[in-house]
């Protein structure tokens, strides 16, 4: 795990993301963005935020999730540096984790059941 994870370093895997997404919380999310000197999140950050997590929790992935907002496509680069960023931000589990539900042809998701 890199030295830039905020407090409860247990929940969140070597790369540091959230391991678990249903243990997101909008203060976990100002705590890593802050550790990341990301500075203020504007309502367009927490636009991105709940679109990737409505998408992800829904079983969906889309391609490009800025656009879905109406946003120019290299949104996430400008508000959070890279998508990556943004996905850490928003808890969601790195593309590796077990977690994780696989996407599919045609841009959709499995959910795993657990």
């Amino acid at each position: 795990m890199d030295d830039s994870t905020p407090c409860h370093q247990d929940l969140f895997d070597e790369q540091g993301f959230l391991e678990d997404p249903e243990l997101w919380s909008r203060d976990l999310a100002l705590a890593i963005a802050a550790e990341l000197h990301l500075g203020e999140l504007t309502e367009t950050h927490w636009d991105l935020i709940d679109r990737l997590r409505g998408d992800y929790l829904e079983g969906h992935a889309r391609a490009d999730p800025c656009r879905a907002l109406g946003l120019p496509a290299d949104c996430a680069e400008r508000l959070f540096g890279d998508m990556r960023t943004a996905w850490r931000i928003a808890g969601l589990p790195a593309a590796d984790s077990p977690r994780r539900a696989p996407l599919v042809p045609g841009g959709g998701a499995v959910r795993q059941l657990r």
